[in-house]
C-alpha cells in the first residue's frame, strides 16, 4: 500500500509557475509509472504527465513544452514543474502511483490560474 501527499498548489497569474510535489509513504524505486492527473468539475480526470522508473515520460499534448515531471527516488517524491500557466490549467491535481496491480491516489491539490 502507498499513501501519497501532494503539495504546492495555489493561486498564480497567467504566465506564472508552480511546482507540485508528491511524497510517497514508502520507496518509489519500484513504482512505475507515477504520474499527475487533473480534474475540473463536470469533467473526467485526465492524465497530465507520467514518469516510468527508467525515466521515460509522457505528457498530455496540452502541457508539452510547459510542464516537466521528474522523480527523486531518494526522497520518495515526484514533482511537476508547471511553467507558462494558462487559465485552462486550473484544476485539482492528483498524484497517482501504480504499485503491482493497484492504483493509488493522493487527496489532490488545487491549482488556480487567474489574474
Amino acid at each position: 500500500q502507498v499513501q501519497l501527499v501532494e503539495s504546492g498548489g495555489g493561486l498564480v497569474q497567467p504566465g506564472g509557475s508552480l511546482r507540485l510535489s508528491c511524497v510517497a509513504s514508502r520507496s518509489i524505486f519500484s513504482i512505475s509509472p507515477m504520474g499527475w492527473y487533473r480534474q475540473v468539475p463536470g469533467k473526467q480526470r485526465e492524465l497530465v504527465a507520467r514518469i516510468f522508473s527508467g525515466g521515460t515520460t509522457n505528457y498530455a499534448d496540452s502541457v508539452k513544452g510547459r510542464f516537466t515531471i521528474s522523480r527523486d527516488n531518494a526522497k520518495n517524491t515526484v514533482y511537476l514543474q508547471m511553467n507558462s500557466l494558462k487559465r485552462e490549467d486550473t484544476a485539482v491535481y492528483y498524484c497517482n502511483a501504480f504499485a503491482g496491480a493497484n492504483a493509488y491516489w493522493g487527496q489532490g491539490t488545487q491549482v488556480t490560474v487567474s489574474s
